[in-house]
Protein backbone atom coordinates (compact mmCIF):
# COMPACT_ATOMS: atom_id res chain seq x y z
CA UNK A 1 0.00 0.00 0.00
CA UNK A 2 1.00 3.37 -0.74
CA UNK A 3 0.04 6.31 1.20
CA UNK A 4 0.51 10.04 0.06
CA UNK A 5 1.37 12.31 3.16
CA UNK A 6 1.33 15.86 3.17
CA UNK A 7 4.35 17.30 5.77
CA UNK A 8 4.54 20.24 7.26
CA UNK A 9 8.20 19.50 7.80
CA UNK A 10 8.41 19.50 4.24
CA UNK A 11 6.69 22.51 3.85
CA UNK A 12 3.34 21.45 2.84
CA UNK A 13 4.36 18.59 0.08
CA UNK A 14 3.19 15.74 -0.42
CA UNK A 15 5.39 12.22 -0.56
CA UNK A 16 5.25 8.99 -0.65
CA UNK A 17 5.73 6.42 1.73
CA UNK A 18 5.47 2.58 0.92
CA UNK A 19 3.66 -0.25 3.35
CA UNK A 20 3.98 -3.79 3.32
CA UNK A 21 1.44 -4.97 5.56
CA UNK A 22 1.19 -8.13 7.82
CA UNK A 23 -1.06 -11.05 7.40
CA UNK A 24 -4.30 -9.67 9.39
CA UNK A 25 -3.80 -6.25 9.54
CA UNK A 26 -6.27 -4.20 9.65
CA UNK A 27 -6.20 -0.49 10.15
CA UNK A 28 -9.77 -0.24 11.06
CA UNK A 29 -9.10 -2.46 14.41
CA UNK A 30 -7.93 0.22 16.66
CA UNK A 31 -6.80 -2.95 18.90
CA UNK A 32 -3.76 -4.12 16.41
CA UNK A 33 -0.66 -2.19 17.27
CA UNK A 34 1.82 -4.19 14.53
CA UNK A 35 5.66 -4.71 15.29
CA UNK A 36 7.31 -1.95 13.11
CA UNK A 37 10.51 -2.71 10.24
CA UNK A 38 11.55 0.84 8.90
CA UNK A 39 13.17 -0.09 5.59
CA UNK A 40 15.42 3.21 3.94
CA UNK A 41 16.48 4.13 0.96
CA UNK A 42 19.69 5.46 -0.27
CA UNK A 43 21.00 8.53 -2.34
CA UNK A 44 19.36 8.40 -5.76
CA UNK A 45 16.50 6.22 -4.81
CA UNK A 46 13.41 6.49 -3.74
CA UNK A 47 10.10 4.93 -1.65
CA UNK A 48 9.87 2.40 -4.21
CA UNK A 49 13.84 1.31 -4.44
CA UNK A 50 13.32 -1.71 -1.74
CA UNK A 51 10.67 -3.87 -3.81
CA UNK A 52 11.85 -2.85 -7.06
CA UNK A 53 15.76 -4.17 -6.51
CA UNK A 54 14.94 -6.62 -3.75
CA UNK A 55 12.96 -9.62 -2.80
CA UNK A 56 11.47 -8.09 -0.05
CA UNK A 57 7.76 -8.33 -0.91
CA UNK A 58 8.12 -11.94 -1.41
CA UNK A 59 10.38 -12.66 2.38
CA UNK A 60 8.17 -14.75 4.43
CA UNK A 61 9.63 -13.71 7.84
CA UNK A 62 8.24 -10.25 6.99
CA UNK A 63 4.93 -11.53 6.97
CA UNK A 64 4.27 -10.91 10.06
CA UNK A 65 5.33 -6.98 10.64
CA UNK A 66 4.41 -3.80 8.94
CA UNK A 67 7.41 -2.98 7.08
CA UNK A 68 7.98 1.50 6.67
CA UNK A 69 9.84 2.24 3.46
CA UNK A 70 9.37 6.05 3.68
CA UNK A 71 10.44 8.90 0.69
CA UNK A 72 13.41 10.63 1.83
CA UNK A 73 14.89 12.33 -1.03
CA UNK A 74 16.57 12.07 -3.82
CA UNK A 75 20.07 13.15 -1.43
CA UNK A 76 17.64 14.25 1.62
CA UNK A 77 20.38 12.47 3.86
CA UNK A 78 17.81 11.74 6.71
CA UNK A 79 18.58 15.34 8.20
CA UNK A 80 16.57 18.44 9.21
CA UNK A 81 18.63 20.87 6.75
CA UNK A 82 20.65 23.62 8.21
CA UNK A 83 19.98 25.80 5.10
CA UNK A 84 22.51 28.39 6.01
CA UNK A 85 20.96 28.73 9.93
CA UNK A 86 17.64 28.98 8.54
CA UNK A 87 16.48 25.83 9.00
CA UNK A 88 12.85 24.11 7.48
CA UNK A 89 12.02 22.88 4.30
CA UNK A 90 13.42 19.77 4.13
CA UNK A 91 13.30 18.63 7.32
CA UNK A 92 13.60 14.74 6.54
CA UNK A 93 14.19 13.99 9.73
CA UNK A 94 11.33 15.52 11.18
CA UNK A 95 8.64 14.13 9.08
CA UNK A 96 9.76 10.77 9.63
CA UNK A 97 10.18 10.77 13.29
CA UNK A 98 7.79 13.39 14.19
CA UNK A 99 4.74 12.94 11.48
CA UNK A 100 4.82 10.03 10.07
CA UNK A 101 5.68 7.65 13.12
CA UNK A 102 2.07 9.21 14.58
CA UNK A 103 0.45 9.23 11.58
CA UNK A 104 1.01 5.31 11.32
CA UNK A 105 0.59 4.50 14.99
CA UNK A 106 -2.80 6.65 14.96
CA UNK A 107 -4.38 5.31 11.31
CA UNK A 108 -2.27 2.57 10.25
CA UNK A 109 -1.80 -0.38 13.11
CA UNK A 110 1.79 0.66 13.75
CA UNK A 111 3.14 -0.23 16.97
CA UNK A 112 6.01 1.66 19.26
CA UNK A 113 7.91 -1.46 19.08
CA UNK A 114 10.20 -0.56 15.86
CA UNK A 115 13.51 -1.43 14.37
CA UNK A 116 15.13 0.27 11.54
CA UNK A 117 17.70 -0.61 8.63
CA UNK A 118 18.84 0.94 5.42
CA UNK A 119 21.75 0.89 2.25
CA UNK A 120 24.29 4.04 1.90
CA UNK A 121 22.38 6.43 2.59
CA UNK A 122 19.68 4.94 4.36
CA UNK A 123 22.54 3.21 6.58
CA UNK A 124 23.57 6.19 7.86
CA UNK A 125 20.09 7.22 8.48
CA UNK A 126 19.01 4.29 9.94
CA UNK A 127 22.32 4.80 12.32
CA UNK A 128 21.27 8.74 13.00
CA UNK A 129 17.22 7.69 13.84
CA UNK A 130 18.90 4.83 16.06
CA UNK A 131 21.19 6.81 18.08
CA UNK A 132 19.50 10.37 17.97
CA UNK A 133 16.13 9.56 18.93
CA UNK A 134 16.38 6.86 22.49
CA UNK A 135 14.05 4.11 23.09
CA UNK A 136 11.95 4.71 19.02
CA UNK A 137 14.19 1.90 17.91
CA UNK A 138 15.07 -1.67 18.97
CA UNK A 139 18.05 -2.61 16.64
CA UNK A 140 19.75 -1.02 13.77
CA UNK A 141 21.06 -2.17 10.48
CA UNK A 142 23.42 -0.39 8.19
CA UNK A 143 24.30 -1.98 4.92
CA UNK A 144 26.89 -0.65 3.10
CA UNK A 145 25.51 3.30 4.92
CA UNK A 146 27.55 6.26 5.28
CA UNK A 147 28.71 5.70 8.75
CA UNK A 148 31.92 8.00 9.57
CA UNK A 149 31.86 10.88 7.17
CA UNK A 150 34.17 13.31 8.83
CA UNK A 151 36.89 9.77 8.92
CA UNK A 152 38.97 12.11 6.44
CA UNK A 153 38.98 14.72 4.22
CA UNK A 154 38.24 12.32 1.29
CA UNK A 155 35.34 11.18 2.99
CA UNK A 156 34.20 14.84 3.72
CA UNK A 157 34.53 15.86 -0.07
CA UNK A 158 32.90 12.79 -1.32
CA UNK A 159 29.70 13.36 1.06
CA UNK A 160 30.06 17.28 0.15
CA UNK A 161 29.24 15.68 -3.51
CA UNK A 162 26.55 13.98 -2.85
CA UNK A 163 24.89 16.51 -1.04
CA UNK A 164 25.18 18.66 -4.18
CA UNK A 165 23.50 16.20 -6.54
CA UNK A 166 20.57 17.49 -8.47
CA UNK A 167 22.59 21.03 -8.56
CA UNK A 168 22.05 22.04 -4.57
CA UNK A 169 24.12 23.69 -2.35
CA UNK A 170 25.77 21.34 -0.64
CA UNK A 171 26.85 23.60 2.61
CA UNK A 172 22.25 23.63 3.19
CA UNK A 173 22.66 20.18 4.39
CA UNK A 174 24.81 20.42 7.64
CA UNK A 175 26.98 23.48 6.83
CA UNK A 176 30.11 23.64 6.58
CA UNK A 177 32.08 21.16 7.84
CA UNK A 178 34.49 22.88 9.64
CA UNK A 179 32.41 26.15 11.13
CA UNK A 180 29.80 24.13 11.46
CA UNK A 181 31.51 20.84 13.12
CA UNK A 182 28.91 20.56 15.53
CA UNK A 183 26.49 19.87 13.41
CA UNK A 184 27.88 17.75 11.24
CA UNK A 185 29.09 15.63 14.39
CA UNK A 186 25.88 15.70 15.42
CA UNK A 187 25.15 13.80 12.01
CA UNK A 188 27.79 11.28 11.97
CA UNK A 189 27.63 8.03 13.48
CA UNK A 190 31.01 7.71 14.93
CA UNK A 191 30.05 10.51 17.09
CA UNK A 192 27.30 8.93 18.34
CA UNK A 193 28.75 5.37 19.39
CA UNK A 194 27.64 5.70 22.66
CA UNK A 195 24.09 6.18 22.08
CA UNK A 196 24.39 2.94 20.04
CA UNK A 197 26.05 0.72 22.72
CA UNK A 198 22.79 -0.65 24.23
CA UNK A 199 21.30 -1.86 21.20
CA UNK A 200 21.76 -4.62 18.32
CA UNK A 201 23.93 -2.87 15.86
CA UNK A 202 24.50 -4.96 12.42
CA UNK A 203 26.96 -2.99 10.12
CA UNK A 204 27.83 -4.84 6.53
CA UNK A 205 30.00 -3.38 3.63
CA UNK A 206 32.47 -4.55 0.97
CA UNK A 207 35.83 -3.50 0.53
CA UNK A 208 35.34 -1.97 -3.01
CA UNK A 209 36.82 -4.98 -4.89
CA UNK A 210 34.90 -7.04 -7.92
CA UNK A 211 33.18 -9.57 -5.00
CA UNK A 212 31.46 -12.50 -6.14
CA UNK A 213 28.21 -11.02 -7.37
CA UNK A 214 30.07 -8.43 -9.33
CA UNK A 215 30.80 -8.37 -13.47
CA UNK A 216 34.50 -9.01 -13.31
CA UNK A 217 36.92 -6.20 -12.94
CA UNK A 218 34.05 -3.86 -10.86
CA UNK A 219 35.06 -1.67 -8.79
CA UNK A 220 33.66 1.19 -6.65
CA UNK A 221 36.15 3.73 -4.67
CA UNK A 222 32.70 4.81 -2.77
CA UNK A 223 32.26 1.48 -1.22
CA UNK A 224 36.08 1.10 0.07
CA UNK A 225 35.46 4.73 1.73
CA UNK A 226 32.45 3.66 3.26
CA UNK A 227 34.42 0.32 4.45
CA UNK A 228 36.81 2.44 6.13
CA UNK A 229 34.33 4.04 7.42
CA UNK A 230 32.77 1.30 8.82
CA UNK A 231 35.41 0.06 10.51
CA UNK A 232 35.86 3.25 12.14
CA UNK A 233 32.95 3.21 13.65
CA UNK A 234 32.20 -0.58 14.78
CA UNK A 235 36.04 -0.20 16.47
CA UNK A 236 34.12 3.23 17.98
CA UNK A 237 31.44 0.82 19.08
CA UNK A 238 33.82 -1.58 20.56
CA UNK A 239 35.65 1.14 22.60
CA UNK A 240 33.12 2.52 24.17
CA UNK A 241 31.73 -0.79 25.36
CA UNK A 242 28.83 -1.68 22.80
CA UNK A 243 28.17 -5.71 23.62
CA UNK A 244 25.46 -6.00 20.79
CA UNK A 245 27.98 -5.45 17.41
CA UNK A 246 27.51 -7.87 14.56
CA UNK A 247 29.82 -7.14 11.78
CA UNK A 248 29.70 -9.07 8.36
CA UNK A 249 32.74 -6.96 6.39
CA UNK A 250 33.01 -9.46 3.38
CA UNK A 251 35.84 -8.26 1.29
CA UNK A 252 35.46 -8.21 -2.27
CA UNK A 253 32.13 -6.17 -3.12
CA UNK A 254 30.72 -2.93 -4.65
CA UNK A 255 27.52 -0.93 -4.46
CA UNK A 256 25.45 -3.00 -5.44
CA UNK A 257 21.85 -4.37 -4.53
CA UNK A 258 22.31 -7.48 -4.81
CA UNK A 259 24.73 -7.26 -1.89
CA UNK A 260 22.32 -5.09 0.12
CA UNK A 261 19.79 -7.66 -0.57
CA UNK A 262 21.71 -10.47 0.85
CA UNK A 263 22.58 -8.37 3.88
CA UNK A 264 19.00 -7.89 5.11
CA UNK A 265 18.11 -11.37 5.06
CA UNK A 266 21.80 -12.13 7.01
CA UNK A 267 20.34 -9.14 9.58
CA UNK A 268 16.65 -10.53 10.00
CA UNK A 269 17.46 -12.82 12.61
CA UNK A 270 18.94 -9.87 14.53
CA UNK A 271 16.34 -7.17 14.26
CA UNK A 272 13.23 -9.39 13.75
CA UNK A 273 14.38 -10.65 17.42
CA UNK A 274 14.75 -7.66 18.51
CA UNK A 275 10.64 -7.13 17.97
CA UNK A 276 10.35 -10.54 19.41
CA UNK A 277 9.21 -12.22 15.87
CA UNK A 278 9.88 -15.49 14.59
CA UNK A 279 11.86 -15.16 11.54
Amino acid sequence: MDLSVRSTALGGRTVKVRLLTPDGWDPADRRQHWPTFWLLHGCCGDYTSWTAMTDVTETDSLRNVLVVMPEAGWNGWYSDWWNHGEGGDPAWETFHTVELRHLLERDWGAGRNRVVAGLSMGGQGALLYAARHPGMFKATAAYSGSAHPLLNDESVNRILGLFAGQGNDPLRVWGDPVAQRRIWQAHDPFHLAKRLKSLPVYLSCGDGTAGPLDKPGAVSALEADFNRQNHALAAELKRVGAKRLTTHFYGAGTHTWRYWERELHASLPMLLGALGVKG
